[in-house]
């Protein structure tokens, strides 16, 4: 059936409600205008388009950080005078952004609970077979993103899933794309699952009155979730590259970099400091043990003085080596298998552990958080994409997704690695948080909250989520320290100031225009193939972009076809909901793919194999199910 043809629209003064408040108002006004479906693209919309093309533009380019690219883009609208100063900061007051800040809240109490862990415990019988360990993986992983944070359950399941990939001799690379993978899919059922439908949502309340409900994203979103772990389980890893790993399933071959140097007589280094040592010579090395009348010292503090006699276990390359030994009179005295031995000892262990998205470790070095001494830690070594690193430890800045070799003592490497924001991966007996074993309570405070919200609809769901979020500080399970610390502020800086930059897309009218734009493509062909197209665009654009932004930009579009069309929100808003949660193209499309890429070994380019049939899996099932539930 065609398309019928679209009403002129009337622009007037901007005055009426609109994202920016219920009062806004423009500084200079306009006599009302007549646009029709081929508008003339006046100064504020070739403005926004500027705006919007350069903050994709540095989005893409990832050398500054999405949230200050947002705020920065949100700060030169203003300037421009298309975004009403006094207006300019009220998303952070929007009820997306309160949801989102409670649900990350919530989500690290029900962890520091032990309520996750319960699931994760079952995996162990998952048995050796690649097809069942990624079933039973990826479908806990789904089940716990429809209700907590996706990068939270990511990393609740993910040494557990390493563990089982190693024990069964298969590659963790098999089991960790799927995984992450599996996080973005659950996000898809719930309301609270992914920011994107939180961010939906309220689009829906502000042109219908009422916002879609907590599991009014369930008939579509379980749907296209099944589908994907069925294609992912039986199908999909096998497109994945498979990277070998040693037959420990180390990431790491660190004992071509291990020696023991013994301190003769005569020797600058006898009575200094390991500190004092370090800072007078050139090189770089660590000193992971002493042995001193044949007693072994691991971990030895860096103001231990060393005496003649000492053999050191020295962690160092050969040309580091030869410096240290020219510089110090230091003579070479065992081989790396021996030195190899002496690095974990006693209450000494070495472990591994990955850089999570907010850890302090973030594009800083070693030296730089001074981790030797604050933390008595000692580097040993860093795997990033599955290589290890050649570079210099202590100037290397670290990224997300780093895997570093750790050597500490093993009652105070949890604390420390919680401290870091770090992943414990290797070590057994390690975990991230406090697992209080109160998961009976946690569940109770969180389903309680969706009870008033979701089934009673007693409270709005950002009262109801920063409810459950305040009981679970005042019960416990939450230090302040930690409630402050589970907010991902880039996340919320980044919605916060994204909501105005959508209301000024909606505002200009360039919304409407690209709706026409997009009905005009689609021409003579069924609804459905625009609805398909909306959603294939949201899923490229949420690929390059971060999924909330995405959604952002995208929801007015979305309405603005519905409009042309003369046809219900809903089906269109959904389509975007979907498209912005399947990032499953590249690494920076969502911080899950990105954690799992340096345990696992891949590389940019190994994405697409698995990501690309997924994203055709996921149209192909979720534009029949959104014409079914939500007909337009």
């Amino acid at each position: 059936m065609p398309h019928p043809l679209p009403p002129p629209l009337r622009r007037g003064p901007r005055t009426a409600r609109g994202r920016f408040g219920r009062h806004s108002t423009r500084r200079r006004d306009r006599a009302p205008a007549v646009v029709y479906a081929s508008p003339v693209v006046d100064t504020d919309q070739l403005l926004v388009v500027l705006v919007l093309a350069l903050t994709f533009a540095f989005f893409v380019w990832g050398r500054w950080r999405y949230d200050a690219v947002a705020l920065l883009a949100l700060l030169a609208l203003v300037l421009v005078d298309i975004v009403p100063g006094d207006a300019a900061f009220a998303g952070f007051g929007h009820p997306a952004v309160v949801t989102v800040a409670g649900v990350l809240v919530v989500s690290r109490g029900l962890q520091n609970s032990g309520a996750v862990d319960l699931l994760a415990r079952w995996l162990t019988s998952a048995g050796s077979s690649p097809t069942r360990q990624i079933a039973a993986t990826s479908g806990v992983a789904a089940g716990l993103s429809a209700f907590i944070n996706n990068v939270g359950a990511l990393a609740v399941l993910m040494p557990t899933a390493i563990r089982l990939a190693r024990h069964a001799g298969n590659s963790p690379s098999s089991v960790l794309m799927p995984l992450a993978f599996a996080s973005l899919l659950g996000g898809l059922v719930t309301l609270v699952g992914t920011p994107p439908n939180i961010v939906i949502a309220t689009f829906r309340s502000d042109v219908s009155g009422e916002a879609f409900a907590m599991f009014d994203f369930a008939p579509v979103g379980l749907g296209v979730a099944l589908a994907g772990l069925a294609f992912i389980a039986l199908v999909g890893w096998r497109l994945i590259p498979q990277r070998e790993v040693d037959s420990d399933g180390s990431l790491f071959e660190i004992s071509d970099y291990l020696f023991e140097l013994r301190i003769p007589d005569g020797s600058s280094a006898h009575g200094q400091s390991i500190a004092e040592l370090g800072a007078a010579s050139d090189a770089e090395f660590v000193v992971a043990a002493i042995v001193r009348n044949e007693r072994r010292l691991a971990l030895p503090s860096s103001f231990e003085t060393l005496r003649a006699g000492d053999v050191l276990v020295v962690e160092a390359s050969g040309e580091a080596l030869d410096v240290l030994v020219a510089e110090a009179g230091l003579e070479v005295a065992g081989s790396h298998e021996s030195a190899l031995s002496e690095l974990g000892s006693g209450d000494v262990v070495v472990a591994e552990a990955v850089v999570m998205p907010d850890s302090p470790l973030r594009a800083r070095t070693v030296v730089d958080v001074d981790l030797r001494r604050r933390h008595h830690i000692n580097l040993l070594a860093i795997s990033r994409r599955g290589r290890q690193s050649r570079s210099r430890l202590g100037e290397t800045p670290l990224e997300v997704g780093d895997v570093l070799l750790l050597q500490a003592n093993r009652g105070e490497l949890p604390a420390a690695l919680e401290r870091l924001s770090c992943l414990p991966l290797a070590e057994r007996g390690l975990s991230v948080g406090r697992r209080e074993r109160r998961a009976l309570l946690a569940v109770s405070i969180f389903g309680g909250a969706l009870l008033m919200a979701a089934a009673l609809r007693l409270l709005p769901i950002q009262v109801a989520i920063a409810g459950a979020a305040a009981v679970m500080g005042l019960v416990g399970l939450l230090s302040p320290k930690e409630i402050y610390e589970s907010i991902d502020w880039k996340v919320i800086v980044l919605l916060g100031a994204m909501i105005p930059v959508g209301g000024a897309l909606e505002e200009t009218g360039l919304a409407a225009d690209i709706a026409g734009a997009l009905v005009a493509v689609s021409g003579d062909l069924p609804t459905w193939t625009t609805i398909a197209l909306v959603l294939v665009i949201a899923m490229f654009l949420s690929d390059l972009v971060n999924n909330t932004a995405a959604a952002v930009l995208m929801a007015p579009i979305a309405l603005g076809v519905a409009s042309r069309l003369a046809a219900s929100p809903d089906p269109f808003l959904m389509a975007v909901a979907v498209g912005a949660s399947a990032a499953f193209l590249t690494p920076i499309g969502h911080q899950s793919n990105l954690l799992v890429m340096g345990p696992g070994g891949y590389r940019f380019g190994d994405y697409w194999r698995l990501g690309l049939p997924l994203e055709v899996v996921i149209t192909a099932v979720a534009v029949p199910l959104i014409l079914l539930v939500w007909p337009p």
